[in-house]
């Protein structure tokens, strides 16, 4: 797993680490999809697809604490213009402490490439962002888009997300 950054989550008695970690197994993600709720709303019984998901996503950024798995967003993305997030999970023991919201922090960032000193993006402090999202010298910042599950609906306000009205769903077409 490659190290993003780390924070100490003051209400739990274990550091946060968060990485990219590409080879996350099927099992930890089905496990983490259950144990976050986000289950109801994906293919967790059709397990090879769930590996499709894994192996075809662009960027799969975890939380871990001391080694289990807390958290994951799973991503597609170009890394010049338009990043979805596919999937934002947290464990619901480890729910209101930040980590969706630095999950997608990190996402946004692995997603905009490097910074001006050469540092990956994904190694920016989030204090290193510009108003626009993007990290500091990216250039044209990524622009980052997520749909919500309807029972996450008043999460995404509350981390400072605002909806758009400007999106369409084409899988029926």
């Amino acid at each position: 797993m490659g190290t993003l950054g780390e924070g100490a989550d003051e209400t739990a008695p274990s550091v946060l680490e968060y990485g990219l970690e590409p080879g996350l197994t099927a099992a930890s993600f089905i496990d983490l999809l259950e144990r976050s709720g986000l289950a109801a709303r994906r293919p967790v019984a059709d397990r090879p697809r769930i590996e499709r998901m894994l192996r075809q996503a662009d960027l799969i950024v975890t939380a871990r604490a001391g080694g289990h798995l807390v958290g994951v967003a799973r991503a597609i993305t170009d890394f010049a213009f338009c990043c979805y997030l596919s999937d934002l999970a947290v464990d619901r023991a480890w729910q209101g402490r930040g980590i969706g919201r630095q999950l997608m922090r990190l996402t946004r960032d692995a997603a905009s490439g490097t910074t001006a000193g050469g540092t990956p993006a994904s190694e920016t402090a989030a204090s290193e962002t510009g108003a626009d999202g993007a990290a500091a010298g990216a250039g044209q910042p990524v622009r980052c888009l997520l749909l919500s599950a309807p029972a996450a609906r008043s999460y995404y306000p509350h981390v400072g997300l605002a909806p758009l009205d400007n999106a369409f769903d084409f899988t029926s077409l």
